[in-house]
């Protein structure tokens, strides 16, 4: 099962009732349903792919108005042979459409009336229904999160996009063959999404998949830079142990200041100790403290006085 499917199926769980059953059943008949008329009139068809979202549409269609539906499941024939879910409403067809706030005296709405988001509850339990309706998302496993809603048209997109800003949930849009899609890639806001629609035990899963693959992914970035920083301090060492023989051959480094032949000796009986063990190690020795920056300037003055004899 993918985890789009896992989503629908839990957000389909959750009991809604009064109002907010009012408003995730809207955007449900608005985005899975088509008229149609038949020898008892107008019907409403519903045609949807996840059994826990149909059982939904038939659940709240019957506790809410009481009708009479026809069922049928189909196999789709193509390569994926989905099974394909029908709900024929037989009766009561406008007084429902005009309840659920998809028609009015202008006839079908593109986007319900305002009425059907009247608050916070209801706006989730909208966004839950366009979910179970027309929704998708990455699993979490996936680099590149991504959930996406498909609309009906242009303003069931941006009224989408409307209510998702209501919990701070920044989506946009874009056409596609099409179909207007309103689509979320902010990992966080994806989580939010999921919450807001009820699937809590979806956004645990998602979010520990990710922070674990966040956290592994960091944890590489840091042991590539100690790598790094390790190649980068052994490749330095070489090239001051190779300025310390040149000077020893030419016979110039005992004639060098002091300090630089102490920190000639600490370097050459530490070959792979890093700037500021250089340091330690000299301090320990010699009695006298030399921060970093004055034990690189030794070390670069060494190499200076190396490169005359070089290019002498």
């Amino acid at each position: 099962m993918s985890f789009s499917s896992e989503v629908k199926n839990e957000i389909a769980k959750e009991e809604r009732t009064g109002n907010d059953a009012r408003a995730c059943l809207s955007a449900l008949i608005l985005m899975c349903s088509s008229l149609s008329f038949s020898n008892r009139g107008l019907t409403i068809v519903v045609t949807v792919e996840n059994a826990a979202v149909a059982r939904t549409i038939y659940s709240l269609v019957r506790s809410r108005y009481g009708v009479d539906m026809d069922l049928s499941i189909r196999r789709r024939m193509n390569l994926n042979k989905n099974l394909v879910y029908g709900l024929r409403i037989l009766s009561g067809a406008m007084d429902i459409l005009k309840d659920l706030g998809i028609y009015s005296s202008r006839g079908l709405l593109e986007k319900p009336l305002m009425k059907i988001t009247a608050n916070d509850s209801n706006v989730r339990a909208y966004l839950a229904g366009a979910f179970m309706a027309g929704g998708s998302v990455n699993p979490p496993e996936k680099t590149n999160y991504h959930l996406e809603i498909t609309a009906n048209n242009e303003k069931h997109a941006a009224y989408l996009m409307e209510l998702m800003e209501r919990f701070d949930i920044h989506a946009r849009r874009i056409e596609r063959r099409g179909h207007w899609i309103v689509y979320v890639k902010a990992a966080e806001k994806i989580a939010d999404f999921l919450r807001v629609t009820g699937a809590n035990e979806a956004v645990m899963n998602f979010e520990n998949i990710r922070i674990s693959r966040d956290f592994t992914n960091s944890l590489t970035r840091l042991n590539n830079c100690d790598v790094a920083n390790e190649v980068k301090t052994q490749t330095a060492a070489r090239s001051q142990l190779e300025d310390i023989q040149v000077l020893t051959d030419a016979g110039r480094l005992k004639h060098m200041d002091e300090k630089l032949q102490k920190t000639a000796l600490v370097r050459l009986e530490n070959p792979e100790a890093s700037l500021l063990e250089l340091c330690e190690i000299y301090q320990q020795k010699n009695g006298s403290s030399v921060s970093k920056s004055g034990m690189k300037h030794r070390l670069v003055r060494i190499h200076e006085e190396a490169e005359k004899i070089r290019h002498a």
